[in-house]
């Protein structure tokens, strides 16, 4: 395996999904793939429930995808994405296991944004731009 097959399996990843066919991605799970949701808890388990798991999210149109960076080795990657449906936004860290030339784990952070607080607005400077 290359050093650039985790990252170019991750990219792959996230073309795929930018195609809204969910089920188009399971070309690059693993048989025994699993999701994990540290932040809810969640386990999602195969292909075919990924797919449908993001065919029934509630959407307001067609999900875009913005890769900020993927960094990766021999059997490892993690991106740095941001979603939107035109209405919803979110920006995912997600960390890619490969075996077997296929993404066989993906854990995913979720993050909700929140306001700078203020006691250290002396320190920091405030940017827009998604990076």
């Amino acid at each position: 395996m290359t050093e650039a097959l985790a990252s170019d399996l991750a990219r792959e990843f996230w073309r795929l999904m930018a195609t809204n066919d969910f089920n188009a991605v399971a070309a690059v799970l693993a048989d025994n793939f699993v999701l994990e949701w540290p932040q809810s808890r969640e386990r999602i388990r195969g292909a075919l429930r990924f797919a449908q798991m993001n065919r029934e999210y509630p959407a307001h149109g067609r999900w875009r995808f913005t890769i900020h960076r993927i960094v990766g080795g021999a059997t490892e990657a993690v991106s740095d994405v941001s979603v939107t449906d035109g209405v919803q936004s979110a920006r995912a860290i997600s960390f890619f296991l490969i075996e077997g030339a296929r993404i066989a784990r993906l854990i995913e952070y979720w993050p909700e944004p929140y306001p700078a607080p203020a006691h250290r607005s002396h320190l920091v400077e405030p940017f827009d731009e998604e990076r």
